[in-house]
C-alpha cells in the first residue's frame, strides 16, 4: 500500500520560511507526478506544485519565485521550500502521487494526511 507522510509544517511569521517534507513508501513507477496541494476551511483545495519523473516542474502564479518543489529519489521524499511567506499562504498542505506525467494527472490516486502551515502578519 502507498503510503504519503507529511512533515515540516508550523507557525512563522510573515516573511520566514518553512520546508515541507512528503515521504513517499513503496511507490515504485518509474514514470510519475508529485504534487503539492493545500486547503483552507470551507475552499476548495488548490495545486501549489508538481514534479514529475522527467524533472519538470509547475507552480501555481501565486508561489512562483517563493516556492521550490524538489525531489530526492535516493530518500524517497519529496519537498517544498517555502520563503517569503506570507498569511494567504496558511492551509493544511496535502502531497499527492500519481504513476503518470503531471500532464496526464487528473486526479491523484495516493495522498497524505497532511500538514498545517500558518503565517502571521
Amino acid at each position: 500500500q502507498v503510503e504519503l507522510v507529511e512533515s515540516g509544517g508550523g507557525a512563522v511569521q510573515a516573511g520566514g520560511s518553512l520546508r515541507l517534507s512528503c515521504a513517499v513508501s513503496r511507490f515504485t513507477y518509474t514514470t510519475y507526478c508529485l504534487g503539492w496541494f493545500r486547503q483552507t476551511p470551507g475552499q476548495e483545495r488548490e495545486g501549489v506544485a508538481a514534479i514529475d519523473s522527467d524533472g519538470d516542474t509547475t507552480y501555481a502564479d501565486s508561489v512562483k519565485g517563493r516556492f521550490t518543489i524538489s525531489q530526492d529519489n535516493s530518500a524517497n521524499t519529496l519537498y517544498l521550500r517555502m520563503n517569503s511567506l506570507k498569511p494567504e499562504d496558511t492551509a493544511m498542505y496535502y502531497c499527492a502521487a500519481d504513476p503518470k506525467l503531471c500532464t496526464m494527472v487528473r486526479d491523484f490516486n495516493y495522498w497524505g494526511q497532511g500538514t498545517q502551515v500558518t503565517v502571521s502578519s
